[in-house]
């Protein structure tokens, strides 16, 4: 065999240069001469050395010969003339691959076939022999066409280098070892640097991170197909495993972490790090991306985040990635560098990325972002004594203008406390609005319960990302908190969307923060954690008293009940008995709760889970209750539903079917806070319709048009 061989290490696309890098440390100059390939030269221990330590290519093949060829009388020809057997002994195994780009010989089975036999006849003639047994060693060659130009491999590697030896267990869709440490090499990573990878499913990012960190070759615990060649003596791979040995590096201060949602996938990342000689390096832990922090300065968090093949639900997988700048948000100095195939990326973030970089893993094209965060140098005090200039995050941050408004939001909020402080003591009144979008560019509203606030966002255009939205957010929170006195903990934000489509409104988290704040001289449980709405609407606290006084003796329907807080008032108002009527079986028992807290809990007071329509749909037509109150939602398309609730398309006939099941002298409050709601009485027939809204606003609101109510009095 000849000192020096031409050799080619193939690798993915857009890896070449990772490639190239990694063969001139190893001591070979290289080229790349086509897209994933890279040529290099090398004796016999290239060949071996090529092998165990190329991180991000996939194989390692003997350039055999290269020429033009058109059609396959030259290509058969040229092929036949190579020395094969220089390589291939005879009972060597040879099944031929094949692939063209560009080429006038297009069917590779084609090529394959005449590549075959041209060798077979070289062998034959070669070694004197009838026949060849392929009994032996394989020596797996590859013909690839590329515009008319050939070239003739052998592939030294077998099984491609991204099978380290070290995956015993896999999880769904798992990232190739080699696709992993280009990561790791095209990130800002070093051994003195923290790294989490909050996905990291079997592990393979962190597994090879820390083999990079110790620099242990990554093929040492695996075989290879040129092992069995007659050609490369044993003791070329003696001493290229010989001295991968020797280079290894101890183990570095740093832990590096990975963690997932999944517990298997963390068994099998555990299973893995074991064989690979990395287990003490690394810690594996169950926890979901939201729980990611560290309270290390700088770091790099790299990661493959799901992008359909692990999590298939549409709707999931947005929340995940729409969490990611607010995620993320809490490393600010970290640097970020995510591997996605999820369209749209950067519009999700409302973020762009310093750089970008299309790479593919598998066959799946994918786009390696890079979030670039601040050098060390830019965040340590400077040798005068002075504080270096400070980067802003990459994610969050907080400029002037945000500084600003939570000063005017803080100033509104106390002339506000001011002047509602003594409502609790003259009128009992310890749940109310404080602030209610006062200041247009800050358009929150702000209700306290007792010694709690329940903040709510409404959607407004702004000039803040995702992340800066986060901070500006919790701005706001820690402001409310300190100018009103309150504990942090007990300040909850929800940020209120319009609903869609088919959305249904969702829980915004499933913590069950419950409270029991007072009203009226009773008790309600409100849950501050888990709703947009918490259970109490504070805007009908005059309509509740309305109905306590008048429901001494009277059947009460409660229609659309929600949490039966008008059911507890006509109760605590002498009610002969009350029905509860909500489509939610979760609400139905939180106004079950709500009337057990109140001591009403007898068989007078029904509770029945039906729509509000198909209810009195069901009822005989005749009359039996004297008190109804209809607080129906503007749009409804439950599941539950045959059709979907419209409250304009449907409020009359609601109502009509209700009128004539009410007794003579009986009333009706039915209200809405749809501001574009059109009521026309005169689709009633009824006499004595009128609009009380102006009286059953509280004066703590100041949108006098946060509901509207109408008082139905049947003749």
């Amino acid at each position: 065999m000849s000192d020096q061989l031409n050799l080619i290490a193939t690798t993915a696309f857009g890896l070449e240069a990772l490639t190239k890098r990694e063969l001139v440390s190893l001591g070979y100059p290289a080229e790349i001469i086509a897209p994933g390939w890279i040529r290099f030269r090398g004796g016999q221990e290239a060949i071996c050395r090529a092998n165990l330590w190329l991180r991000t290519a996939d194989r390692v093949l003997i350039e055999v010969e290269t020429f033009e060829a058109s059609d396959f009388d030259t290509l058969f020809e040229t092929t036949k003339k190579v020395a094969w057997g220089r390589w291939i002994p005879v009972d060597g195994r040879f099944p031929v691959d094949g692939r063209s780009i560009k080429s006038q010989l297009s069917s590779v089975p084609a090529v394959q076939r005449a590549v075959k036999k041209a060798i077979v006849e070289n062998l034959l003639t070669t070694y004197q022999a009838v026949e060849l047994p392929e009994t032996g060693a394989e020596y797996r060659c590859q013909v690839a066409l590329l515009t008319n130009q050939v070239t003739l491999t052998i592939d030294t590697t077998g099984p491609s280098l991204h099978k380290r030896g070290y995956r015993r267990y896999s999880t769904v869709a798992p990232l190739k070892e080699t696709m992993a440490a280009a990561l790791i090499q095209l990130s800002f990573w070093n051994r003195e640097r923290p790294l989490i990878d909050p996905f990291c499913g079997s592990g393979t990012i962190p597994i090879e991170a820390a083999l990079i960190g110790r620099n242990i070759a990554p093929g040492l615990n695996r075989e290879f197909a040129a092992e069995a060649w007659g050609q490369i003596p044993v003791t070329a791979w003696e001493e290229a495993r010989a001295e991968a040995r020797d280079l290894r590096e101890p183990a570095f201060e740093e832990r590096l972490i990975g963690t997932d949602i999944d517990a298997s996938a963390l068994q099998s990342a555990r299973q893995n790090a074991e064989p690979a000689g990395v287990g003490e390096q690394l810690h594996f832990q169950q926890r979901s991306f939201q729980e990611t922090t560290s309270k290390r300065e700088h770091g790099c968090v790299i990661t493959n985040p799901p992008y359909g093949e692990r999590l298939a639900n549409d709707r999931l997988l947005r929340e995940v990635y729409e969490s990611i700048p607010e995620i993320l948000r809490r490393l600010p100095t970290w640097s970020h560098f995510v591997l996605t195939a999820y369209p749209q990326f950067e519009q999700l973030l409302e973020k762009q990325a310093d750089r970008r970089r299309k790479l593919y893993n598998g066959r799946i094209e994918c786009t390696y972002y890079q979030f670039h965060g601040p050098s060390p140098q830019q965040t340590k005090p400077s040798g005068d004594g002075d504080e270096a200039e400070v980067a802003m995050p990459v994610f969050g941050g907080l400029n002037a203008k945000a500084e600003e408004q939570a000063e005017l939001f803080g100033r509104r909020l106390q002339k506000r406390a001011r002047h509602l402080r003594r409502w609790p003591t003259r009128q009992g009144i310890t749940c109310y609005r404080l602030y209610d979008r006062d200041i247009p560019e800050i358009p929150l509203v702000v209700d306290r319960y007792e010694d709690h606030l329940h903040m709510s966002e409404y959607e407004r255009p702004h000039d803040r990302d995702r992340a800066q939205h986060v901070d500006w957010l919790e701005l706001m929170q820690k402001t409310a908190a300190e100018t009103l006195s309150v504990d942090r903990k007990q300040v909850f934000l929800k940020r209120r969307q319009q609903q869609k489509g088919d959305l249904q409104h969702q829980p915004v988290s499933r913590d069950q923060y419950e409270l029991t704040v007072n009203e009226g001289g009773l008790k309600f449980l409100v849950n501050l954690s888990d709703y947009v709405d918490t259970g109490l609407f504070l805007d009908h606290r005059i309509t509740r008293s309305l109905v306590k006084e008048n429901a001494a003796e009277r059947n009460v329907l409660n229609l659309f009940g929600y949490t039966g807080s008008f059911s507890v008032y006509a109760a605590a108002g002498g009610a002969a008995g009350t029905t509860t009527v909500d489509l939610s079986g979760n609400y139905l028992q939180w106004a079950k709760r709500n009337m057990e807290l109140n001591g009403f809990s007898g068989a007078e007071h029904s509770f029945v889970k039906a729509d509000g329509r198909e209810f009195l749909r069901q009822l005989p037509r005749t009359p039996y209750y004297d008190l109804a109150i209809v607080d129906p939602p503007t749009f409804s398309n439950s599941k539950d539903l045959e059709s979907d609730w419209i409250l304009q398309d449907h409020w009359a006939q609601l109502l009509k079917d209700l009128l004539v099941r009410m007794k003579s002298g009986g009333s009706i409050y039915f209200s809405t806070n749809y501001r574009r709601f059109k009521f026309e009485a005169d689709q009633l027939k009824a006499e004595n319709v009128r609009e009380i809204s102006s009286k059953t606003v509280p004066d703590d609101f100041r949108n006098q048009r946060i509901h509207r109510c109408w008082l139905i009095q049947v003749p």
